[in-house]
């Protein structure tokens, strides 16, 4: 038999840990037989609650460590004091081999600057980019969107390196052989947009054999299912992202008001019951947690902080994937002899 897989954990990261993570790590252990987790975390509330949530002690090992980087904790102070936290230990045990990924729900600053630190970049990356997936109206199609605030400001050359980092990672998460890549813009036409959209675009038009573009989209497209890939600069996608899970909360908010309203109200939805739990069920976003470091150079994955341990077992369940597919080296190989001048915009 091959050597598990080893997915090391930050269990003290995220808003219910160590109960909800550990939970989490079932869930994906009794789903993937071949891997093995290094739980790194205060070992007196870890251990406890590992036996109670029933997780075998054959695929675990506990690091024990006191220290934690709390939620609120500036992503400075935690690279200048948080060495014997568990997220950086975590992360340390990518980088040194130990493990093949790393998934933490806690400080998104944080863990984004420790990984940046611990792992460094693959060669070609001049930044990395936090990518996450998310429902589009096409059942079975979800879309991947990068970046998401790892980068307020990115040129050209960043815009094109997310596109074929996002490409490689949907084409392994999702099997679809040469997935579509669009540049969020604020129109469809090639003259819109700051300049360093349409060179990007430009860019990507020549490098046709790394990446299957598609031309601009806006943001109205996001969940259309258009594309496979939307690549933005970090500001732009950030806000995009709130937005959406803002109008989310806010279709949410306004069907419950709408079914209190009227006894004609609640039985209808008695009636709609079985089509709307389908409906909730192909957009629980739960589906869709675990957002990825790429262009690091070791597998880095953020869980909301929030998340249940259903959804944290899903982004285990991303780490894993990433790892078995070894996605740093597949993005090191696309990257190689890119493109990054043209005659058009010299």
């Amino acid at each position: 038999m091959a050597d598990p897989i080893v997915i090391s954990i930050d269990v003290m990261g995220g808003d219910n840990a160590p109960e909800t993570v550990v939970e989490g790590v079932k869930l994906a252990s009794e789903k993937q037989k071949d891997v093995f987790f290094l739980l790194f975390g205060d070992e007196r509330r870890i251990a406890p609650v590992a036996k109670s949530k029933g997780l075998p002690e054959s695929v675990y090992k506990i690091y024990h460590t006191d220290e934690i980087i709390k939620a609120d904790e500036k992503p400075s102070a935690a690279v200048r004091y948080g060495r014997n936290s568990s997220m950086w230990k975590a992360i340390y045990a990518v980088r040194t081999g130990e493990a093949k990924a790393v998934v933490s729900a806690g400080n998104t600053g944080a863990f984004m600057a420790i990984s940046k630190i611990c792992l460094g970049t693959i060669a070609g990356v001049d930044r990395p980019a936090l990518a996450a997936m998310m429902p589009t109206s096409k059942i079975g199609q979800p879309v991947v969107m990068l970046d998401l605030g790892a980068n307020a400001e990115c040129n050209a050359t960043n815009l094109v390196e997310f596109s074929i980092m996002g490409s490689v990672f949907y084409h392994l998460l999702y099997k679809v052989k040469n997935p579509s890549v669009s540049l969020l813009n604020i129109g469809s036409e090639e003259t819109k947009g700051r300049e360093e959209i349409r060179q990007a675009a430009l860019i990507l038009k020549e490098n046709k054999n790394k990446v299957n573009y598609s031309g601009f989209v806006e943001g109205f497209d996001i969940n259309s299912g258009k594309t496979h890939v939307i690549v933005s600069d970090g500001f732009s996608g950030n806000v995009a992202l709130k937005t959406i899970e803002g109008t989310a909360r806010l279709v949410k908010n306004a069907f419950k008001k709408a079914i209190q309203s009227s006894w004609l109200a609640k039985i209808g939805f008695v009636l709609t019951m079985p089509t709307l739990l389908k409906l909730k069920k192909r957009m629980d976003p739960r589906l869709y947690n675990g957002a990825m470091f790429l262009g690091l150079n070791g597998i880095s994955v953020k869980s909301h902080g929030g998340a249940d341990a259903l959804a944290y077992s899903y982004a285990v369940a991303v780490a894993i994937d990433l790892a078995r597919h070894d996605l740093c080296e597949k993005i090191r190989v696309e990257l190689e002899d890119l493109i990054l001048t043209s005659d058009a915009i010299s």
